[in-house]
């Protein structure tokens, strides 16, 4: 059974059914369920379609934020080899929430960074649900110019509510860490690759998703504050954070349409969570086509990266 979110009672209701039916056949009894079964299971399956083809922004929200969702290590185990994380910032510490290193990918050397957020409590507490400190910013600006050195392409998969707001990292310079971070990546002269995969959030996400180019999840969110944190200022009233997430354009494919990502990453029907299999190879795949692409011809990536900043909201 999965974790289902509020609007999809519907489908729980029905799965519960085809679970209790499943049950009652393995108990031995009788009666022939197997029909009934086939009925439930394809009712249940035309709901999730029905669903999933017109989620608000909110919903969207809603599935970026699963709990069951595959996060970072995920990722790095089903798409890299021979990872080998690196630790600290040599500044202060290390940095648990953001997973950093090197690896091979089909073969080739590349540099990692991503936002882990955990997938229970005691992980979730020891990657501080996925929101990082000044030294975890610190820690990406130490392995990017790690890679730039040694020419290695940077894949960055981002996952974050935004970074870590406590008294300690504001007064271990969060600010100055996010802005540098974001710098570093801008300067970059290797190629480098940014996947949204769950929730981008604020400049805690920005700070690694500089790309030459960015993907988004289907269901992932990017923005510049939460729906809430938006619903917060604007209205005083985190009641409409629906009418923040929908007004905000979040979405992937809002963020396509207005060309602030390249590529939407498809996700099986009911979200990644359904099938983290399927969508980390697809991910795999579309991180493979572009670093090809990436490999003919003799391209200024840097140069390539400034265009795609500045190009953005020129004809908004």
């Amino acid at each position: 059974m999965y974790n289902y979110l509020d609007f999809e009672k519907p489908v729980a209701d029905l799965e519960g059914k085809i679970l209790e039916l499943k049950k009652l056949a393995e108990g031995g009894e009788s009666v022939d369920v197997a029909d009934e079964i086939a009925r439930l299971e394809k009712r249940s399956r035309d709901a999730l379609r029905d669903l999933y083809k017109a989620l608000t922004p909110w919903q969207k929200v809603q599935v970026a934020r699963h709990p069951d969702r595959p996060h970072c290590l995920e990722y790095v185990r089903g798409l890299f080899t021979d990872f080998t994380p690196l630790a600290g910032d040599r500044t202060f510490g290390e940095d648990q929430a953001l997973i950093g290193g090197f690896a091979r990918f089909r073969g080739e050397p590349v540099a990692i960074l991503g936002q882990e957020k955990g997938s229970d409590t005691a992980s979730r507490l020891k990657h501080n649900f996925g929101s990082a400190r000044p030294e975890g910013y610190r820690k990406a600006v130490r392995i990017m110019e790690l890679a730039d050195r040694f020419g290695i392409p940077v894949i960055s998969l981002v996952d974050t509510a935004g970074a870590y707001p406590g008294v300690g990292a504001e007064e271990r310079g969060q600010a100055e860490a996010i802005a540098r971070s974001t710098s570093t990546g801008l300067g970059l002269k290797v190629p480098s690759i940014s996947i949204i995969i769950g929730e981008g959030g604020s400049g805690g996400a920005i700070a690694i998703a500089i790309g030459n180019r960015v993907y988004m999840l289907e269901h992932a969110i990017y923005s510049v504050i939460s729906p809430e944190g938006a619903a917060s200022i604007l209205w005083r009233d985190t009641t409409r954070s629906k009418d923040a997430a929908t007004n905000m354009k979040i979405t992937a494919q809002d963020l396509l349409n207005l060309k602030i990502i390249d590529a939407v990453i498809p996700e099986p029907l009911g979200g990644a969570h359904r099938g983290p299999e399927a969508v980390i190879s697809a991910t795999g795949d579309l991180i493979a086509r572009t670093m090809k692409e990436f490999g003919e011809g003799n391209v200024d990536f840097r140069e390539q990266r400034r265009e795609k900043y500045l190009a953005m909201g020129r004809n908004l």
